[in-house]
């Protein structure tokens, strides 16, 4: 799976400080043998150069706090 900027994705490097954490990916770089590595920013800093394999997609955020919230204002 390839990823694009502004993508969630979970990092998966036992190496990195940010092994497990959910970031935003900011830059997509190909090497010219046609790699590609990612530029994570997390909440306390980034990681480059990631290859796809260490990273998956984050899980989607629900949203039902803002639908719950207007069905109440109908009174």
């Amino acid at each position: 799976m390839s990823f694009e900027e502004d993508d969630r994705v979970v990092l998966n490097d036992k190496h990195s400080e940010f092994d497990g954490d959910t970031g935003t990916i900011t830059q997509t770089m190909e090497s010219m043998f046609g790699d590609v590595t990612y530029t994570v920013s997390f909440e306390d800093g980034q990681e480059t150069g990631i290859p796809e394999d260490d990273l998956e997609a984050a899980a989607e955020e629900d949203a039902d706090t803002d639908t719950d919230t207007d069905a109440d204002t109908d009174n």
